[in-house]
Parts: C-alpha cells; sequence; structure tokens
C-alpha cells in the first residue's frame, strides 16, 4: 500500500518553500485502527506528509532532477494537536541548506493556524543509475509518474476546498 499523504499543492516558491494540504477523511484505511472510536492521523504520518511536501519542494525546484528522494533524518519532531477526520492539515516546508545530495527543511502541519507537527528533516536525493547505471530507464519511469502526479496535484488557483466527514 502507498500513501499519498499530500491532497493538493496550494503554493510554490522554487528554491524556497511549498505549503501543501491533504484533508483527513474516514475513509483513511488506518482510522480504523488508529483508534477505535478516537480516530485521529497517525503521528508517524503527519511526518511523512511533511517529508512528501519537501520532496515536491526538492521536485519541483530541481525541475525533476533526482527520481528518488528520501528521509535521511528527522529531528526535533514535535507534536501538538491531533488531526481528527473533517480537518485540513496544512503543511509547510522551507528549504535551509542544499548540497549536492542532501536537502535540509524546517516543516510544519497546522490545522486551523494550530501546529499539529512540526520539525527538521534532512531529505536525500539521488537517481538510481548514479548507483547502479542499467537502472536508468527506472529513473525515467518514476520520473514520469511524479510528473502525472503533479498534474493533479498542483493545480494554481483552483480553490482549496476542505472534504468533510
Amino acid at each position: 500500500m502507498r500513501f499519498l499523504l499530500i491532497d493538493r499543492i496550494i503554493d510554490f516558491q522554487p528554491g524556497a518553500k511549498i505549503t501543501a494540504v491533504k484533508s483527513l477523511t474516514m475513509a483513511e484505511e488506518y482510522l480504523e485502527d488508529h483508534f477505535p472510536n478516537f480516530p485521529v492521523m497517525p503521528g508517524v504520518l503527519m511526518l511523512e506528509a511533511m517529508t512528501q511536501a519537501a520532496a515536491w519542494l526538492i521536485r519541483l525546484s530541481e525541475d525533476f532532477a533526482h527520481s528518488v528522494i528520501v528521509l535521511k533524518q528527522a529531528s526535533n519532531v514535535k507534536y501538538g494537536q491531533f488531526v481528527e477526520p473533517g480537518q485540513l492539515l496544512t503543511v509547510t516546508a522551507e528549504i535551509i541548506s542544499q548540497t549536492d545530495t542532501e536537502t535540509k527543511v524546517k516543516a510544519q502541519g497546522t490545522v486551523d493556524g494550530r501546529t499539529t507537527v512540526s520539525g527538521r528533516l534532512l531529505l536525500e536525493r539521488y537517481n538510481l543509475a548514479d548507483r547502479e547505471p542499467a537502472e536508468a530507464g527506472n529513473d525515467e519511469l518514476i520520473l514520469d509518474e511524479m510528473r502525472n502526479l503533479l498534474t493533479v496535484l498542483y493545480q494554481p488557483g483552483a480553490p482549496v476546498v476542505p472534504t468533510t466527514v
């Protein structure tokens, strides 16, 4: 199962910042178990939403230069409020610094202006072909999939309508 924890990119400033949203609904399968009679978004998935937003910031800023962007380290992660079905999680990620292979970001998730999660993330970026030249074709497949997904996620000017339960 693959979790897409970003529903829409609502703002993007190349090389600097991204804002994205996740509308939490009862249709999320994991809510059945987390927790029965008190469904809330697991903290690790809030962290993953921040990671995914940061990865989109990198992809868009570098014009899809790397097929793989992964979380290498999370630090100073703090959780505040719960995210419940019917709420809209707004995630921001800002680039702090970059090297040839790593990007440091500060990220935050909020609901109605209240912080739900925040932290510093270190993401590593590379192409599969960098490690195994025969994988170049897979790099292109991944990048094509990401470009296609972007057409759904980023529609500048489109309204952001929170989904209700």
